[in-house]
């Protein structure tokens, strides 16, 4: 029981810290055009983590993260690819899923995307 206990208080401690806002406007952008963001994180647990997957909330936005497993007080990047395809106000959530978290940590891109 006891172990048990351990195993799901592990999971609700933070393990990371965002080093960057998790929400980045990029303002007035044109559509079909390509534009990068990199969000930062420190790993603020004990033991080593790594990224398990992101899956971002349409096409038009390609994450990319290191496989490798970010040792604890390091921190890493990801680096996001946004291709607008249509016009008008747009948000974008991203998930991020960490191998020591249940719970997915939400990343989000703002613009407002012309012709």
């Amino acid at each position: 029981m006891l172990l048990i206990l351990s195993i799901l208080l592990s999971f609700t401690d933070p393990t990371i810290a965002w080093l960057t806002d998790t929400t980045h406007d990029f303002g007035d952008l044109e559509v079909k055009e390509t534009y990068y963001h990199t969000f930062e994180f420190a790993n603020i647990s004990e033991a080593p983590l790594r990224i398990d997957n992101i899956r971002p909330s349409c096409g038009c936005t390609i994450p990319n993260w290191t496989r490798d497993w970010i040792q604890p007080d390091s921190t890493a990047t990801i680096r996001v690819e946004f291709r607008p395809n249509t016009a008008g106000y747009t948000r974008k959530q991203i998930k991020v899923y960490f191998s020591s978290q249940r719970k997915a940590e939400k990343l989000y891109l703002e613009a407002y995307v012309e012709r």
